[in-house]
């Protein structure tokens, strides 16, 4: 007797690495959308999964002192977008937190995507992908990509000196060749603060 669709999709999930996240496309060899969505609920329900959000759920990794860990909004998206198969870049407030130009984590994280437009609540936060052109998710380099998104959004009249310094002091990390392909995605006014450090990289 061949096992149920609920146990055929509990085997895949314990598979992955607990705190792994899953969403109704991931079990299509094994049932359609309707018959895969309320095994994951029934596996909700047993304790067997969590739902993050409608439509994504995880397996709970868990730690000795707070207990059961949620996935972060980084690890969604990213998921989200492998998912998709889109393109994503982080704007905004959290483009400056991840630099560490700002402290402050923003309880709605933004990233420009070539995807689908949407906005994803869990809890009390969420994710906003914001649908962009080409040009502007097709940086290559993590930091450089962050850079441009970062200095985008304190502007050319409000950048501080001190800020120019902390961008290029990272952008040093990035790979020479990463560096000069985003340099030409920027603005121009970005590209003279990023092209002193590609030239430091590149003459040694």
């Amino acid at each position: 007797m061949p096992e149920s669709i609920e146990i055929q999709i509990l085997d895949k999930i314990k598979k992955a690495k607990r705190g792994s996240l899953f969403f109704v496309e991931n079990f299509v060899n094994i049932a359609n959308a309707k018959s895969a969505n309320k095994a994951l609920e029934r596996l909700v329900n047993t304790g067997e999964l969590e739902r993050l959000a409608m439509g994504i759920y995880y397996r709970p990794a868990t730690n000795d002192l707070i207990g059961k860990l949620t996935p972060n909004l980084e690890s969604v998206a990213i998921a989200i977008a492998r998912r998709d198969r889109a393109r994503i870049v982080p704007t905004g407030a959290y483009a400056l937190n991840r630099l560490g130009i700002s402290t402050q984590v923003p309880m709605n994280v933004v990233y420009l995507t070539d995807g689908s437009a949407r906005k994803i609540k869990i809890g009390k936060r969420s994710i906003l992908f914001k649908k962009a052109s080409p040009k502007n998710v097709a940086a290559v380099g993590e930091i450089s990509g962050l850079a441009i998104q970062a200095l985008k959004a304190i502007g050319k009249d409000n950048v501080l000196d001190a800020e120019i310094k902390h961008i290029q002091h990272l952008l040093k990390k990035e790979k020479p060749t990463r560096l000069e392909h985003d340099i030409r995605l920027a603005p121009a006014w970005i590209r003279e603060i990023m092209l002193p450090v590609l030239k430091q990289l590149v003459d040694g």
